[in-house]
């Protein structure tokens, strides 16, 4: 992977603050080009339109690894932009026409002198993109093999490789996931980091579904870390609805994952950042800990 050097970065963020005149024209760009609701969900719309551009660029080149097809990607939608007529109705539009239309030439002049080389931009964005799909699609597929062979085996071996599987799918999203370890005789099953936040994880696959009762010991572990340490708990076979009712509407620190949600990003329907991510926003909209992934797919 060729990362994308410091001067395309600061030629799109000119750009990008050129292109649209109002803040909310600008995210609908954004969300319409990436299609990705974690890195618009970053997004303050209350900051200025320059710290909103500045912010977003440094984010997806700190995780370049994470977001480089993405980078890519909104390089290429920047520099194919031709019409500005959008901004005709503003005060000086002669002015911003002109400083946005300069924006996008000294992007794209960027683009075919220091990235094309001998090969087209935009064919180099979509080979890499197919490289990096395919490598994740190979990946997932390997891990959902692992998954199905695992229902013939004992519980206790299940919940074992399932920690295992569950580490890789987490190292595949590059959410900096840690292995089992334990605090003061408490057994943790592991633990990762996502947007900022440092989450602790367990995972149970029992016949039953989850009770209350494992939800509390649960919740008493986060108790006993940082205040704003959140927990991921992943049940293959769901939870009980008094477990659900217990927890829901009550400031919980506790998200919630079953079988199904694990398996639509084996399958990959949904990229784990991005579920993680709407469940969320879920619970901190509504309170509810628990959004299966069938809900949240038409939501």
């Amino acid at each position: 992977m060729k990362k994308v050097s410091p001067s395309a970065m600061n030629a799109l963020k000119e750009a990008l603050v050129h292109i649209y005149w109002y803040k909310k024209d600008l995210i609908s760009f954004l969300r319409q080009s990436l299609n990705n609701d974690h890195l618009i969900n970053r997004i303050d719309d209350n900051d200025t339109k320059r710290n909103i551009v500045s912010d977003f660029v440094d984010y997806m080149t700190l995780h370049e690894n994470r977001y480089h097809h993405n980078l890519l990607n909104l390089i290429s939608e920047v520099a194919q932009i031709k019409d500005f007529t959008h901004l005709a109705h503003l005060e000086d539009s002669r002015e911003k026409q002109f400083k946005a239309r300069a924006a996008v030439d000294a992007l794209k002049k960027y683009c075919n002198e220091k990235d094309r080389g001998d090969t087209d931009f935009e064919m180099r964005v979509a080979k890499e993109l197919m490289q990096k799909n395919n490598a994740i699609a190979k990946s997932l597929a390997d891990l959902k093999e692992i998954y199905f062979s695992l229902l013939i085996k004992t519980p206790q071996q299940r919940g074992y490789e399932l920690e295992k599987i569950v580490k890789d799918l987490f190292e595949m999203f590059d959410l900096d996931p840690k292995a089992s370890f334990k605090i003061e005789g408490e057994q943790i099953d592991g633990a990762f980091s996502f947007d900022s936040t440092d989450y602790i994880l367990e995972c149970k696959w029992q016949s039953n579904k989850v009770s209350p009762a494992l939800l509390d010991v649960f919740k008493g572990k986060l108790s006993r870390k940082l205040e704003n340490t959140l927990g991921l708990f992943i049940s293959i076979n769901g939870y009980s609805a008094d477990a659900v009712a217990l927890h829901s509407n009550s400031r919980s620190a506790i998200i919630l994952m079953d079988g199904s949600d694990l398996m639509a990003v084996l399958e990959g329907r949904i990229a784990l950042p991005d579920l993680i991510s709407r469940k969320k926003r879920h619970a901190a909209q509504t309170g509810e800990i628990y959004l299966p992934v069938n809900k949240l797919m038409v939501g």
